[in-house]
């Protein structure tokens, strides 16, 4: 068996020099950085971790073939109450259940509030919230608010563990754009498993103040889509597989609320569909199976300035889309995703991106209710001028490693000045898929090898895909939280590579405020261009 091959092959337009800034030394810089995390790269990867012989597997999943024969299972609203000083509470329960996907047959899973997956919780922008979440489990977990800017204290990441029996209660001021958010675990070596198995569920944020005409009676026209892929085993028990594949379990089912073979049935001229991958591994790229146009109008952050016509998003781990889509009376379409074979998949090895996968059956009634037209302008999404950033940082990804070390809960990688507008250079430098998500913060992309992003990665996100061997500079601003001694991450959304050593962490500090850690190390960031 042969090592693979980790050596960083620049796309053409980027050889020789740098299109973005024309800093031939900064380029410099940043090559030798690459080579000595290559030189780390290889030095695992030649070893006994991952040979060509059991990673990437990109071999196309036999999909099971499905009829969409069940109504489609709508997580119910998350009931809450009203404290004396005006916060909003919400409770959530993590406990074990048994769930029947198929007729006869019994699954073992874990949910919140009940056997899978969780409520779906909502608020407005500037209400206080909280949320006790109690763990009924036999093991330690966490909840993590996927996208929710808030204290780090608060976040749910791997240090703010809740134990068997236990109860926690974080509260927070919901305070930026209309959202389609989602929570999950996030223990330590342990994300993939616990969210595999069912924790997860969709948090919604609305904004009086910017309310656009768009179908928003939830469960009617306002459809939450959570689209899952699993593995059963002989007994109908879900399974993580043997570990073959390297990026996680690439599953044969398909599930969407927890419903295999789905259908939702449609009332209304429009209906719109906030799709949430919450698979581990997989990437889709959704549309419909008879490539109708439809409005991209959210992403992971919030509304798109304005519709996007399109009729393919692809989506990774823990990315969102909110979609608007016609009907006429009477038709039948599908949301799938679809082979690479389009040219909707930029690399080989983006995961899921080989198969034909259909999702959702959508049943238009004989007689639809009105619905309104789109409007031209959804949101306003100020792009943040690349002039404010005061300091860059880069980030190699490769294999389990940023920047050739593997996480580490005692260390922390980076320091951000509260008030400070950064932008972070990230590039996956091996032949692995993989993408990256940013606690606390929504960021924006500025560009993809000096090139514009396009429309559907124009908007707010917090986790984006990232075609190997290509650089993404992302701009975001640190605002309002600081706490040296509590971390947030930034990792991988593939939960394996998370769960392996994907992840970093870094605090938040005010002005001339130093990391409690004694332990903090230099991940990469410069400034004062």
């Amino acid at each position: 068996m042969h090592p693979i091959d980790t050596t960083p092959h620049l796309p053409a337009n980027r050889r020789g020099h740098d299109l973005r800034l024309g800093l031939t030394g900064r380029r410099a810089t940043m090559t030798r950085r690459r080579a000595s995390v290559v030189m780390a790269v290889l030095a695992v990867v030649g070893g006994t971790v991952l040979t060509a012989c059991d990673g990437p597997d990109t071999t196309a999943v036999a999909i099971e073939d499905v009829e969409f024969t069940t109504p489609l299972a709508i997580p119910p609203l998350a009931e809450s109450r009203i404290a004396s000083d005006g916060t909003r509470v919400f409770e959530l329960t993590a406990q074990e259940g048994t769930t029947v996907f198929r007729d006869g047959v019994g699954t073992s899973t874990w949910g919140f509030n009940g056997s899978y997956l969780g409520p779906t919780l909502r608020a407005e922008r500037g209400e206080r919230v909280a949320v006790e979440v109690t763990n009924a489990l036999d093991e330690r977990t966490t909840v993590h608010w996927h996208g929710m800017h808030l204290p780090p204290e608060m976040d749910g990441g791997p240090h703010q563990v809740i134990e068997p029996g236990e109860m926690w209660r974080p509260t927070w001021l919901v305070d930026q754009p209309a959202a389609t958010l989602w929570y999950h675990p996030h223990p330590h070596g342990e994300t993939e498993r616990h969210v595999y198995r069912g924790l997860a569920g969709l948090f919604l944020l609305e904004d009086p103040a910017v309310s656009p005409e768009l179908p928003r009676e939830y469960g009617v026209d306002d459809i939450p889509v959570v689209v899952q892929d699993k593995e059963f085993d002989d007994d109908g028990q879900l399974t993580l597989g043997t570990g073959r594949q390297e990026p996680g379990l690439m599953g044969s089912t398909i599930m969407v609320n927890g419903t295999i073979g789905a259908y939702q049935k449609v009332t209304t001229e429009r209906v719109r569909l906030r799709v949430l991958n919450a698979s581990t591994a997989r990437t889709y790229n959704i549309g419909f199976d008879d490539d109708r146009v439809f409005a991209l109008v959210g992403t992971d952050g919030g509304l798109l300035a304005g519709p996007h016509e399109t009729t393919r998003v692809r989506l990774s781990p823990g990315e969102r889309a909110e979609l608007v889509v016609a009907v006429e009376p009477g038709e039948t379409t599908t949301l799938n995703s679809d082979s690479p074979a389009l040219g909707r998949v930029a690399a080989p090895a983006a995961y899921g991106g080989e198969d034909v996968v259909p999702i959702l059956e959508l049943r238009a009634a004989q007689s639809l209710a009105p619905s309104p037209e789109l409007p031209e302008k959804l949101a306003d999404v100020p792009r943040i001028p690349e002039s404010e950033a005061t300091v860059t940082r880069d980030f190699q990804v490769a294999v389990r490693m940023i920047n050739g070390r593997r996480m580490d809960p005692e260390r922390i990688d980076e320091v951000v000045t509260v008030g400070a507008t950064e932008i972070w250079e990230v590039e996956s430098i091996d032949p692995f898929t993989h993408n990256v998500h940013i606690h606390d913060v929504q960021f924006q992309v500025l560009d993809i090898d000096g090139e514009a992003p396009p429309p559907e990665l124009a908007g707010w996100k917090d986790t984006v895909y990232l075609e190997p061997r290509r650089d993404y500079r992302l701009i975001m601003r640190f605002e309002d939280y600081t706490d040296p001694d509590s971390p947030y991450m930034y990792h991988c959304h593939l939960l394996r590579h998370e769960d392996e050593g994907l992840m970093g962490q870094f605090v938040v500090v005010g002005a001339g405020q130093e990391a409690a850690s004694s332990v903090v190390t230099d991940g990469g960031g410069h400034g004062g261009h």
